[in-house]
C-alpha cells in the first residue's frame, strides 16, 4: 500500500478502544449527569437560583442552555468509580490516583461533544479541583 493510501486510511480508522463497554458507559454517564434547565433543589429555589456561594455549582451552561447537576448519581466516589473502569479499559492501567489528572488522556475517551460537561463533573462533584494549571483528583475516602 503506497504513503497516500495509508494516510488516508488511517483517517477512517476509529479507535476501537472507544467501543468497549466502560468507555461507552462512561460517555453515557457523562451525558446524564447534568439534566436540562437551572437546579431547583430546595436551596436553589430560596436563593433564586444563585449558587455561588455554594462550595459545589448547581447550574451550569452547555452549549447555550442551561444544565443542572443530578446529585443523586454524581458524587465523588459515583464519578471516581464509572471514571477508573473506563481508564483501565481505555488504558490498560489503573487510574493514578495522586498527582496531575491527564486530561488529554481522559479527552481521549469522551466523545467530543461531551468535553464541555467533564471539568464542571469532575469540579461539582468535588472529585477534582484545579491547582496551579492543573487538574488533581481529590479521592473520596471509600476509594
Amino acid at each position: 500500500m503506497a504513503s497516500q493510501e495509508k494516510l488516508t486510511a488511517d483517517l477512517f480508522e476509529v479507535d476501537k478502544r472507544l467501543s468497549l463497554k466502560p468507555v461507552a458507559d462512561f460517555n453515557a454517564y457523562l451525558r446524564a449527569a447534568f439534566g436540562d434547565g437551572a437546579c431547583t433543589c430546595v436551596r436553589c429555589q430560596q436563593s433564586g437560583g444563585l449558587d455561588a456561594g455554594y462550595t459545589h455549582r448547581h447550574t451550569f451552561e452547555f452549549d447555550g442552555a442551561q444544565g443542572h447537576r443530578r446529585f443523586a448519581n454524581t458524587s465523588a466516589s459515583d464519578v471516581l468509580l464509572a471514571l477508573k473502569k473506563a481508564w483501565l479499559s481505555y488504558t490498560k492501567a489503573d487510574l493514578p490516583l495522586s498527582g496531575n489528572l491527564d486530561l488529554d488522556t481522559l479527552r481521549g475517551f469522551v466523545e467530543p461533544a461531551l468535553h464541555n460537561r467533564l471539568l464542571p463533573l469532575l469540579s461539582a462533584s468535588g472529585l477534582a479541583r484545579a491547582v496551579e494549571g492543573g487538574w488533581v483528583l481529590v479521592v473520596p475516602d471509600e476509594a
